[in-house]
Parts: C-alpha cells; structure tokens; sequence
C-alpha cells in the first residue's frame, strides 16, 4: 500500500508537470486545443433498466494532452458504477497516443484506486481501439480493451458495433468480482446526426459474466447475462 500511494503520487506529480508545461508548449502553428465527447448517455427502454453514460474530455497541444474520462450505470440506490480516470496522453505515432495515469472505481462500494497504462488510437480500417492496463493498490492487476467501428449508411445514418473484455489478474470478494475473464459487452447503435456534434441513436446492448465472476453471481442469485434495447444521445464540442 504505501509502495503504491508512492508511486501514485510520483505519477500525480509528473501529470501536473506536464500540465504546468503545456502551458509553455504552445505555439501559433500548435495552438492550445480542448475537446469534450459525450460517447453515450442513455436509457434502457424497460422501466427497471439502468441509465447509463461515458463521457471523456481533453485539453493540450498535437503530442501532449491531458485526458478525463468517466462511465457509469445507475440502477437503483443498491446498483451503481461509477469511475473516473485522470490521464496524461503522448503521441507516439499518427493517430496512436500513449496514456498514464489514476483511476478511481467511486461505485460500487468500497472504491478502488488504480494505476493505469494504455495506448488509444485508430487502426487499420478505421477500427478505434483502446486497451488498458491497470494495477490496483492491493496488487490487483486488471485488462480492458474496447473496440469500436463506424459504418456510414448515409451521411447522417451510421451504425456502430461496439466490444469490450475485462480481465482481473486476482479475485475481490468485496465487489463479487472473480479472477480470469470477467464479462464481455457488445452494442450495436444506430445514429441520426441531426448536426456534426450532436446525434440521437437506438440500440442494443448485450454483457455477459464469465468464469469465476459468473459462478458468484449465480451463487448470489444473480443474472450472468443481460440484453436490452436502449436509447440516447451522442454529441460533442
């Protein structure tokens, strides 16, 4: 614990220097740029689904950014996610960014803390990926990778398929959480762009608690899997 709130706060220390220096960085042909994306906010369309959103902003120049992401899911007072991430972004390529940094699981309770290392680019075939390593302070170690792709139906109409895999490296009985592959999550949406910056869409979404995750939600009498048809609004400025 006190190895990893060290290397926390060397990590925190070297996000706000890097903050301190992008202030300096700018020039007129790298100006000083902002973004925030609104990647989902939605509602299941059964009364007892959950609301849920994913939202990430940046502030910096071309190689050097900060980054917030957050996500979450409420269902009732006893079924919350919530988690947010602070990053410092370095292209390392054309289109392809390095990311370090904090990330803080608020829901479920008790929160976790952890360290984070990622990589988020564009691939081949227009693919967005985004795969992270986490290390948590009580040694746990997590995997996630999301992929995403869009499909133009017309200018305005664009269909999006969407995965995600989550992986623990050890299991943590206080979240009922299951070492190996945890849980899988699909959707599909179809979007209308009213402008550039802001779309409503419908669609689907699937997720699936695998292996020991599994075992202990059906112990629990829990559901290992959950589809549901959903919709929202996307935007951007």
């Amino acid at each position: 614990m006190k190895n990893f709130n060290s290397l926390g706060f060397t990590l925190a220390m070297a996000m706000a220097s890097a903050m301190s220096s992008l202030s300096y960085a700018g020039a007129e042909d790298d100006p000083l740029l902002s973004y925030v994306a609104i990647d989902q906010l939605e509602k299941g369309l059964e009364s007892d689904d959950p609301t849920s959103f994913s939202v990430q902003a940046w502030v910096g120049y071309d190689m050097d950014k900060i980054w917030l992401k957050t996500s979450g899911e409420y269902q009732n007072s006893d079924e919350q996610d919530l988690e947010v991430q602070a990053l410092y972004s370095h292209a390392v390529a054309p289109y392809w960014d390095m990311q370090m940094g904090l990330r803080r699981d608020i829901k479920p309770s008790p929160s976790r803390d952890w360290l984070v290392l990622g990589f988020q680019g564009l691939a081949p075939y227009f693919f967005d990926i985004d795969g992270t390593f986490f290390v948590g302070e009580k040694g746990q170690t997590a995997i996630r990778l999301g992929i995403e792709q869009e499909w133009l139906i017309t200018q305005k109409l664009i269909l999006t398929p969407e995965f995600e895999v989550n992986a623990y490296g050890k299991s943590d009985d206080e979240l009922n959480m299951g070492s190996g592959l945890t849980d899988i999550n699909a959707g599909l949406r179809l979007k209308y762009e009213i402008t550039r910056k802001f779309a409503p869409y419908i669609g689907i979404d699937w997720s699936k608690k695998f292996g020991a995750t599994a075992d202990i939600a059906r112990h629990d009498g829990g559901s290992v899997s959950n589809s549901q048809f959903v919709m929202g609004v996307t935007a951007w400025f």
